[in-house]
Protein backbone atom coordinates (compact mmCIF):
# COMPACT_ATOMS: atom_id res chain seq x y z
CA UNK A 1 0.00 0.00 0.00
CA UNK A 2 1.60 3.56 -0.88
CA UNK A 3 2.17 5.65 1.77
CA UNK A 4 2.36 9.38 2.31
CA UNK A 5 5.65 11.19 3.03
CA UNK A 6 5.27 13.37 6.19
CA UNK A 7 4.96 16.97 5.60
CA UNK A 8 7.19 19.39 7.50
CA UNK A 9 5.61 21.60 10.07
CA UNK A 10 6.27 25.11 8.89
CA UNK A 11 8.83 26.86 10.80
CA UNK A 12 8.43 30.27 12.41
CA UNK A 13 10.57 32.89 10.94
CA UNK A 14 9.64 35.49 13.56
CA UNK A 15 6.83 36.23 15.69
CA UNK A 16 6.30 40.20 17.25
CA UNK A 17 3.84 41.51 19.47
CA UNK A 18 4.02 44.62 20.82
CA UNK A 19 2.74 48.60 19.76
CA UNK A 20 3.39 51.13 17.40
CA UNK A 21 3.61 54.42 18.00
CA UNK A 22 3.91 56.73 15.33
CA UNK A 23 4.98 61.08 16.07
CA UNK A 24 5.52 63.06 13.06
CA UNK A 25 5.47 66.40 11.67
CA UNK A 26 1.70 66.26 10.65
CA UNK A 27 -1.46 67.93 12.20
CA UNK A 28 -3.57 66.22 14.08
CA UNK A 29 -4.61 63.31 12.96
CA UNK A 30 -1.85 62.25 10.74
CA UNK A 31 -3.10 61.19 7.91
CA UNK A 32 -0.36 59.11 6.53
CA UNK A 33 -2.09 56.62 9.28
CA UNK A 34 -5.50 56.12 6.33
CA UNK A 35 -2.99 56.06 3.63
CA UNK A 36 -4.09 59.65 2.62
CA UNK A 37 -1.41 62.35 1.25
CA UNK A 38 0.46 63.99 4.42
CA UNK A 39 0.24 67.75 5.51
CA UNK A 40 1.90 69.97 3.06
CA UNK A 41 3.03 66.99 0.63
CA UNK A 42 5.58 65.15 3.11
CA UNK A 43 6.18 63.85 6.54
CA UNK A 44 9.05 63.89 8.65
CA UNK A 45 8.84 61.93 11.97
CA UNK A 46 9.62 58.70 13.72
CA UNK A 47 7.49 55.01 13.70
CA UNK A 48 8.36 52.84 17.11
CA UNK A 49 7.79 49.53 16.95
CA UNK A 50 7.95 48.02 20.68
CA UNK A 51 8.35 44.18 21.06
CA UNK A 52 6.48 42.99 24.60
CA UNK A 53 7.47 39.85 23.45
CA UNK A 54 8.65 37.38 20.28
CA UNK A 55 11.04 35.70 18.40
CA UNK A 56 13.54 36.45 15.20
CA UNK A 57 14.81 33.66 13.55
CA UNK A 58 14.71 31.82 17.18
CA UNK A 59 16.40 34.76 19.24
CA UNK A 60 14.28 36.29 21.56
CA UNK A 61 13.92 40.07 21.22
CA UNK A 62 11.33 40.83 24.12
CA UNK A 63 11.48 43.71 25.61
CA UNK A 64 13.01 45.43 22.49
CA UNK A 65 12.51 48.45 20.53
CA UNK A 66 13.70 49.46 16.97
CA UNK A 67 12.78 53.14 15.47
CA UNK A 68 12.30 54.03 12.12
CA UNK A 69 13.36 57.84 11.30
CA UNK A 70 11.77 58.63 8.17
CA UNK A 71 11.20 61.09 5.79
CA UNK A 72 8.28 60.50 3.83
CA UNK A 73 7.91 62.67 0.56
CA UNK A 74 4.93 62.10 -0.54
CA UNK A 75 1.83 59.32 -0.80
CA UNK A 76 2.68 56.95 2.74
CA UNK A 77 1.69 54.16 -0.09
CA UNK A 78 3.87 55.14 -2.28
CA UNK A 79 7.23 54.55 -1.38
CA UNK A 80 10.84 56.06 -1.77
CA UNK A 81 10.68 56.50 2.27
CA UNK A 82 14.42 58.11 3.50
CA UNK A 83 15.22 55.84 6.61
CA UNK A 84 17.08 56.09 9.40
CA UNK A 85 16.87 52.84 11.65
CA UNK A 86 17.69 53.13 15.34
CA UNK A 87 18.38 49.80 17.41
CA UNK A 88 18.42 50.23 21.27
CA UNK A 89 21.62 49.33 23.08
CA UNK A 90 20.20 47.63 26.03
CA UNK A 91 19.65 45.12 23.50
CA UNK A 92 22.48 42.28 22.64
CA UNK A 93 24.33 42.31 18.98
CA UNK A 94 22.47 39.37 18.44
CA UNK A 95 18.84 40.79 19.25
CA UNK A 96 20.04 43.92 17.35
CA UNK A 97 21.34 42.45 14.25
CA UNK A 98 18.18 40.02 14.50
CA UNK A 99 15.54 43.53 14.10
CA UNK A 100 17.30 44.56 11.39
CA UNK A 101 17.01 42.32 9.46
CA UNK A 102 14.02 41.34 10.01
CA UNK A 103 12.60 45.09 9.70
CA UNK A 104 15.19 45.78 6.51
CA UNK A 105 12.93 42.87 4.89
CA UNK A 106 15.50 40.05 4.55
CA UNK A 107 13.93 37.77 6.29
CA UNK A 108 10.48 38.10 3.88
CA UNK A 109 6.79 37.93 5.16
CA UNK A 110 4.98 41.01 6.14
CA UNK A 111 7.85 42.92 7.26
CA UNK A 112 9.25 42.95 3.98
CA UNK A 113 6.40 44.49 2.82
CA UNK A 114 6.51 47.12 4.73
CA UNK A 115 10.16 47.61 4.19
CA UNK A 116 9.20 47.26 0.34
CA UNK A 117 7.69 50.98 1.19
CA UNK A 118 11.95 52.25 1.46
CA UNK A 119 13.89 53.76 -1.12
CA UNK A 120 16.43 54.27 0.63
CA UNK A 121 18.07 53.25 4.45
CA UNK A 122 20.43 56.02 5.09
CA UNK A 123 22.02 54.52 7.86
CA UNK A 124 21.72 51.78 11.07
CA UNK A 125 22.50 53.71 14.27
CA UNK A 126 22.73 52.38 18.16
CA UNK A 127 21.43 54.07 20.90
CA UNK A 128 19.64 54.03 24.45
CA UNK A 129 16.07 53.69 23.81
CA UNK A 130 13.70 54.49 26.23
CA UNK A 131 9.73 53.94 25.81
CA UNK A 132 7.47 55.08 27.94
CA UNK A 133 4.31 54.99 26.05
CA UNK A 134 1.30 53.31 26.73
CA UNK A 135 -2.58 54.21 25.00
CA UNK A 136 -1.21 57.60 23.23
CA UNK A 137 0.50 58.44 26.95
CA UNK A 138 3.76 59.16 27.79
CA UNK A 139 6.83 59.51 26.31
CA UNK A 140 9.74 58.16 23.91
CA UNK A 141 13.40 59.18 24.46
CA UNK A 142 16.35 58.15 21.91
CA UNK A 143 19.52 59.50 23.33
CA UNK A 144 21.16 62.02 22.08
CA UNK A 145 18.87 62.38 19.02
CA UNK A 146 14.84 62.04 19.38
CA UNK A 147 12.49 63.48 22.50
CA UNK A 148 9.56 63.67 22.79
CA UNK A 149 6.16 63.59 24.79
CA UNK A 150 2.26 62.69 23.88
CA UNK A 151 -1.00 63.14 25.29
CA UNK A 152 -4.22 61.69 24.44
CA UNK A 153 -7.27 63.38 23.12
CA UNK A 154 -10.44 62.69 24.28
CA UNK A 155 -13.74 63.31 24.13
CA UNK A 156 -15.52 66.40 26.37
CA UNK A 157 -16.53 63.21 29.03
CA UNK A 158 -12.62 62.18 29.01
CA UNK A 159 -12.80 58.98 26.63
CA UNK A 160 -9.92 58.42 24.60
CA UNK A 161 -10.35 59.30 20.99
CA UNK A 162 -9.85 56.20 18.80
CA UNK A 163 -9.78 55.30 15.05
CA UNK A 164 -9.96 51.22 13.61
CA UNK A 165 -9.28 49.51 11.07
CA UNK A 166 -6.08 51.63 9.74
CA UNK A 167 -3.84 51.58 7.08
CA UNK A 168 -1.24 50.47 9.81
CA UNK A 169 -3.40 48.38 11.61
CA UNK A 170 -2.62 44.64 12.15
CA UNK A 171 -4.54 43.50 15.19
CA UNK A 172 -8.63 43.04 14.58
CA UNK A 173 -10.34 46.11 16.36
CA UNK A 174 -7.54 47.12 18.33
CA UNK A 175 -8.21 50.97 18.68
CA UNK A 176 -5.42 53.17 17.15
CA UNK A 177 -4.93 56.07 19.96
CA UNK A 178 -5.46 59.66 18.75
CA UNK A 179 -2.47 61.81 20.48
CA UNK A 180 -0.91 64.82 20.88
CA UNK A 181 3.21 65.37 20.70
CA UNK A 182 3.11 68.28 22.51
CA UNK A 183 6.69 68.07 22.27
CA UNK A 184 8.62 66.51 19.64
CA UNK A 185 12.17 67.19 19.01
CA UNK A 186 14.67 65.25 16.36
CA UNK A 187 18.61 65.95 16.39
CA UNK A 188 19.83 64.17 13.36
CA UNK A 189 21.58 66.62 11.28
CA UNK A 190 24.02 64.16 9.10
CA UNK A 191 21.23 62.98 7.54
CA UNK A 192 19.06 66.05 6.75
CA UNK A 193 16.12 64.88 10.04
CA UNK A 194 16.47 67.69 12.51
CA UNK A 195 13.51 69.64 13.71
CA UNK A 196 11.16 70.90 17.04
CA UNK A 197 7.44 70.67 16.72
CA UNK A 198 4.77 71.46 19.46
CA UNK A 199 1.32 70.18 19.14
CA UNK A 200 1.90 67.62 16.24
CA UNK A 201 0.71 64.03 15.36
CA UNK A 202 1.10 61.23 17.40
CA UNK A 203 -1.46 57.79 17.20
CA UNK A 204 -0.19 54.64 19.10
CA UNK A 205 -2.08 50.94 18.47
CA UNK A 206 -1.35 47.46 19.57
CA UNK A 207 0.42 45.87 16.42
CA UNK A 208 1.76 42.20 15.89
CA UNK A 209 2.91 40.21 12.71
CA UNK A 210 4.09 36.81 12.09
CA UNK A 211 5.68 35.13 9.55
CA UNK A 212 6.37 31.22 8.36
CA UNK A 213 7.26 29.10 6.07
Amino acid sequence: MATTAPTEAPTTVYSLVGSLLEICSCGVLCPCFVGADPDGGECFGLIAHHIDHGQIDGIDVSGTTIATLVHIPGNVMDGSWRVVLVTDAAATAEQRDAMVRAFGGDLGGPLADLAGLVGEVVAVEVAPIHHNAREGRGSLRIEGIFDAEIEPITSPDGARTTLRDTAFSTVPNAPAFAAKATRNDMSLPQYGLEWSHEGRNAIQTAWRTEHRV
